[in-house]
Formats: C-alpha cells, sequence, structure tokens
C-alpha cells in the first residue's frame, strides 16, 4: 500500500469512527425503538428548545415522529459542526457520507440496529417521507464543509432548499393535512423562515466557524464588511443590513402562513406556536436594536411560557376532538 493510499484509508477509517460515535449509544440503555425515540427526544430537548415547547402541543403520538427528525439533522449538524473532534473537513464530509449512506442502507434492510437512526428510519417507513428531501438535506451539510460564503440570495436559497425547506416537507406528512399538494409550499416556506431567523441571529456564531450566511450582494449593498460583523457592537450599516434580513424573513413567514389552516387542527396549534417563537426573535433583535454580534438573542422564559400557554386549550380541544369517533362495526 502507497503511502497516499494508507493516509487515505487511515482518513476514511477515522472519519467512519466519527460518525458511529454520532450515532452511537447515548449513554448506557436498551437499544430498542422506544429507547431510539427516546434519544431523539432529549437530543430536541437539548439542543432545540423553542422547537421542543413547540412539540409538546402535538398529540402524544406525533411527538416521537417530529422527535425522530429533529434527531436526523441534529446528528448531520453535529458531524459538520463539531470543531472538538480533532477532524479535518476532508474526514468530516467523510463521516457525514458514511453516517448517510448507513441511513440509507437501513431503509432498505429488514431492521436497523443504530441506537437513533432506528427511530428515524421507523418514521419514515410509517409516513412515506420522500428519501429525496434527505438526499437534499445532506446535500446541503456536506456545503458547510466547503462554502464559506453566498454571493446572492439565490445562491443561498439553492442551499437552504435542502437544509431548511427540505425539513419542511419532510414534517408535513406527521402533521397531516386534507390537501399536502397545497400545503407544501407552505411547508418550505416555514422552513426558509425559521432557518433566515437563525442565520440571523448566529452572524457572530457562524463568522467563528468560518461562515457568513448573509448573501455578499447584501452585505455590498448597506456598505458592510465581514471585519464589520466581527466587531464587538454593529454599527450603523450592520443594523440596517439586519433590518433588511429580518424584514426578508418575515416575508417567508407571511408565505407560510396560509398553510397552518390546510394542516390537521390537532397540529396547527403547534405550528402557530413555532411560527410566534422564532418570529417572536425578529422582535426581540429588533427590541434590542440588532444587538446580535456578542452573543446568541432568546426569548425569556417568560414570553416562551405564554406563548405555550396561549395555544394549550386549543391544542387540547383539537386532540379531543379528533379521539371523538364512531366505533360501531358495520352491520350493527
Amino acid at each position: 500500500m502507497t503511502q497516499l493510499s494508507e493516509a487515505l484509508h487511515q482518513q476514511r477509517r477515522a472519519a467512519r469512527e466519527a460518525g458511529a460515535s454520532r450515532s452511537g449509544p447515548a449513554g448506557p440503555g436498551p437499544a430498542t425503538l422506544t429507547a431510539a425515540y427516546e434519544r431523539c427526544r432529549q437530543l430536541n430537548r437539548q439542543h432545540g428548545t423553542s422547537y421542543y415547547l413547540a412539540t409538546r402541543l402535538l398529540p402524544d403520538w406525533k411527538r416521537p415522529h417530529v422527535h425522530a427528525l429533529y434527531g436526523f439533522a441534529r446528528y448531520a449538524d453535529e458531524i459538520v459542526d463539531d470543531l472538538g473532534n480533532g477532524l479535518s473537513p476532508a474526514q468530516r464530509a467523510l463521516a457525514l457520507g458514511d453516517w448517510g449512506e448507513r441511513f440509507f442502507g437501513y431503509l432498505r434492510a429488514d431492521r436497523c440496529d443504530d441506537p437513533v437512526l432506528a427511530a428515524v428510519v421507523h418514521t419514515v417507513r410509517s409516513f412515506g417521507i420522500d428519501e429525496a428531501d434527505f438526499r437534499a438535506f445532506l446535500t446541503s451539510m456536506a456545503m458547510d464543509l466547503t462554502v464559506t460564503s453566498y454571493a446572492s440570495y439565490d445562491e443561498l436559497l439553492g442551499y437552504m432548499d435542502g437544509s431548511a425547506a427540505a425539513i419542511g416537507t419532510m414534517m408535513l406528512p406527521v402533521l397531516e393535512s386534507a390537501d399536502p399538494a397545497r400545503a407544501r409550499g407552505p411547508a418550505r416556506q416555514l422552513g426558509l423562515a425559521f432557518q433566515l431567523t437563525n442565520f440571523i441571529r448566529d452572524v457572530a456564531e457562524d463568522l467563528r466557524r468560518g461562515r457568513i450566511y448573509l448573501p455578499v450582494a447584501d452585505l455590498d449593498q448597506f456598505g458592510v464588511t465581514p471585519a464589520d460583523l466581527a466587531r464587538p457592537e454593529p454599527t450603523a450599516a450592520v443594523r440596517n443590513l439586519l433590518a433588511f434580513e429580518c424584514a426578508r424573513a418575515r416575508a417567508h413567514y407571511q408565505a407560510a402562513l396560509p398553510g397552518v389552516e390546510l394542516l390537521a387542527p390537532s397540529s396547527q396549534p403547534c405550528i402557530r406556536a413555532a411560527l410566534e417563537l422564532y418570529g417572536g426573535i425578529l422582535d426581540e433583535l429588533e427590541r434590542r436594536d440588532y444587538q446580535v454580534l456578542r452573543g446568541r438573542v432568546r426569548l425569556s422564559r417568560r414570553r416562551r411560557a405564554a406563548i405555550f400557554a396561549r395555544h394549550l386549550t386549543a391544542a387540547a380541544r383539537a386532540a379531543r376532538r379528533e379521539r371523538r369517533v364512531d366505533v360501531r362495526l358495520p352491520g350493527s
């Protein structure tokens, strides 16, 4: 074996081990489907505070499937963004690719013994979720290892098509809709709205990872340089840029609204709460005069609790209504 092939072999082995460690057992416990769903729930609770809070408004049976989809996205994100694992971008790309190959292989296998992917595979099979959405998502995750900026908003939308819009269409079968074809567009718009909100809020964090998601054309339009985004205080130009991006995100939220009424009544309170929780981040950014360069802007616990409580009654009412069914057998 040549020195080059040996190096490539070692690199691929390290990448496989990294991918396996991401989806390996999250502590002691049985390797059952119930345990896999519980691991995904804990991932959601730990890393997606607002998202997790909104899922609590769903009927009990829907929540695990939403947690599973979150778990899939979170593990892929960890492979790409965990800078403490000592792997190069090329090694992380291999780890992501190997992890994705295992996932698609499990979809065609008789069983899945992965302690996290088992829940994802079960959810995909249960709802017939399109594999193309997962491939698009993984393609966008791989872009994060090589692409550091986007020239235009159209270019950024190409990335978000997989990283965000695809999440919306993955979720749609779980949320249920009387008209999935009409609901598809708004579901994708909601994914775009959520991710653009994250990009605005996380400008400083993304910059530390060597990425700027806000389009270069927008920075140029407002006279903002990457160095301006590294300052502890936003300049007037940065504030104008962020105000522009917030308006763009609000347009995506507005485009998503018609889709809420197309969902099953028991899913609507969850999505309405998510709209308020994530849209509220934009409100908070404006209230703080776009102070995003020092750290992450969050809604207060009191406000999150108030949003949750406001939708709790509607969620309980819709769930009760769905359980009022006729159990009479034909001919009785």
